[in-house]
């Protein structure tokens, strides 16, 4: 038990250390390709590790299921808003940055 929730720690711990660095990338990054970029990434990969951390401490079944099928929702949620602002920025004639 205490192996299950040392490797929990650790890995919520992860998580929530992509998530911050994602927010960093938002603030520091130049342009709004390479935010989308940072935050769209991290955010994914923090709330993957977050989400295996809880399951490790759920009871059940079905709680596993419903945060597995939560993190799917925002996979896809976070990849097609990060297209669709991408997209909208392109229209309105921004480029992404290029070191000259």
């Amino acid at each position: 038990m205490i192996v299950v929730s040392t490797v929990s720690i650790l890995l919520i711990t992860a998580g929530c250390s992509f998530f911050i660095v994602g927010s960093v990338g938002m603030l520091r990054l130049p342009d709004v390709f390479s935010r989308l970029h940072a935050t769209t990434k991290a955010d994914n990969l923090g709330l993957g590790l977050v989400v295996i951390g809880v399951i490790l401490q759920s009871d059940s079944p079905f709680t596993a299921t419903k945060l597995i099928l939560i993190w799917l929702l925002v996979l896809l949620s976070s990849s097609t808003a990060c297209h669709l602002i991408a997209r909208s920025a392109l229209q309105q004639g921004m480029r992404p940055w290029s070191k000259k």
